[in-house]
């Protein structure tokens, strides 16, 4: 009988789904209900929303196993209105971009007459920890 099981997962989508789960655990101490959206569809990762349901946010998550460039394809437009790019390193390091910050530092490569795009680390670095941009899911006054 064939074994009816999926094979397992490639380490691209492993690292992803890290990636994506560790976000989901720093903002929901952050007081923000995560909703991460259907795995490789184009477009956002996540939908936040605060505890009182009066703002919503969009977020597209870039998981890397090392500090590496962060690809884009062929668009250099982002759907979302922020970009976490998490490096997963003993432990994980993550950065925060609003959608503009990251469009306006995209660095356009071509090879062989196709075009992408990639956000290289020096133009991430310097949002490493920049929760201020997201800001808290939670009443300060009423957590």
């Amino acid at each position: 009988m064939a074994n009816s099981e999926s094979s397992p997962k490639s380490p691209n989508q492993l690292v992803g789904n890290m990636g994506l789960f560790h976000v989901c655990y720093e903002l929901s101490k952050r007081g923000w209900n995560c909703l991460p959206t259907s795995r490789n569809a184009k477009g956002i990762d996540l939908v936040i929303y605060s505890q009182d349901a009066q703002k919503m946010l969009t977020i597209q998550v870039k998981s890397l196993s090392h500090k590496n460039p962060v690809p884009f394809g062929k668009t250099q437009n982002l759907m979302a209105e922020f970009l976490i790019v998490c490096v997963l390193l003993e432990s994980p390091e993550i950065y925060i971009l609003k959608a503009k910050e990251a469009e306006e530092a995209l660095h356009r490569g071509e090879k062989e007459g196709r075009v992408s795009y990639w956000l290289q680390p020096p133009s991430y670095e310097d949002h490493k920890d920049s929760w201020n941009k997201i800001g808290k899911g939670f009443d300060l006054n009423n957590p």
